[in-house]
């Protein structure tokens, strides 16, 4: 077993890495305060992520760039969120109550963190089993990949495993609030 790498340098590595933006394109995080010298308290975003799903058709070109759901109903889709999109003869409908909102979290990391999870709450409104209605809070025990917390999960892997919770079938299609509303 290797040597338990202290919190602050651990601290240190995931905020150079979240400063250079070396992590997933769809999230992102780093200190709310620049003065914070215990790294406590951070602010993370996620990108909701698309749906997306294609189906032949013969007459697409006409449908391209509009929002239209009896195209949906005609090629066998759910109407909802839209954009249609055609190349070589197939249509793509990108399809999300998520996709390209911009959701703001604030992260706590404890003193006991990376051996205990950190608290992460919602600030933008959204509607989701693992997040508590009333104020925003994650439960991380809600979510399967990291229900069961290990020292080498970092705050960029809750926000993936939060963005692919959003994406996952049960949960894209949840009537979200208006966009722009906190909690």
């Amino acid at each position: 077993m290797g040597a338990k790498v202290p919190r602050n340098f651990r601290l240190l590595e995931e905020l150079e890495k979240g400063e250079k933006g070396l992590g997933a394109e769809a999230c992102s995080y780093g200190l709310d305060e620049g003065d914070d010298l215990l790294m406590t308290n951070w602010n993370g975003t996620i990108l909701g992520p698309p749906h997306v799903r294609s189906t032949p058709t013969p007459t697409v070109s006409s449908l391209e760039g509009h929002h239209r759901p009896l195209c949906c109903r005609a090629a066998g889709l759910e109407a909802g969120l839209l954009r249609v999109t055609s190349r070589n003869g197939v249509l793509t409908v990108w399809q999300s109550v998520h996709e390209n909102r911009i959701y703001s979290l604030k992260i706590h990391c404890g003193a006991d963190y990376p051996d205990r999870p950190p608290e992460v709450t919602f600030i933008s409104k959204v509607n989701l089993p693992c997040v508590d209605a009333r104020n925003g809070r994650v439960d991380l025990t809600r979510m399967p990949n990291i229900a069961t917390w290990k020292r080498d999960f970092t705050m960029e892997t809750i926000l993936i495993e939060i963005r692919r919770f959003m994406a996952a079938a049960s949960n894209k299609k949840i009537p979200q609030p208006p966009e722009g509303t906190n909690f």
